[in-house]
């Protein structure tokens, strides 16, 4: 089961989700800190959406990516959930 959280330990689920979730914010400072540069507004939208991409991937290691998906498309999330998808993917 790839896509079952609990092919992994417990120890090695947290680990990741530490790694991502420590990830995330850093990314996140880090978009905020470059859009007072000139183009900066480019860099920022680029380093936000990577923080808010390894923060999704942080809680799926905590609860599957199934469970997260499910979770996410409830019908009192789906509006901020498209919301959300289609400014990420705008930026690809």
């Amino acid at each position: 089961k790839v896509l079952d959280a609990s092919t992994l330990s417990f120890g090695t689920r947290v680990r990741w989700f530490a790694i991502c979730f420590v990830a995330g914010v850093v990314c996140s400072i880090l978009g905020t800190a470059l859009l007072w540069l000139p183009k900066g507004i480019k860099l920022f939208a680029l380093f936000y959406t990577l923080g808010n991409i390894a923060a999704l991937a942080s809680t799926c290691f905590l609860m599957g990516p199934l469970k997260q998906l499910k979770a996410m498309f409830e019908p009192k999330r789906l509006i901020a959930t498209v919301v959300m998808l289609v400014n990420i993917l705008s930026l690809l």
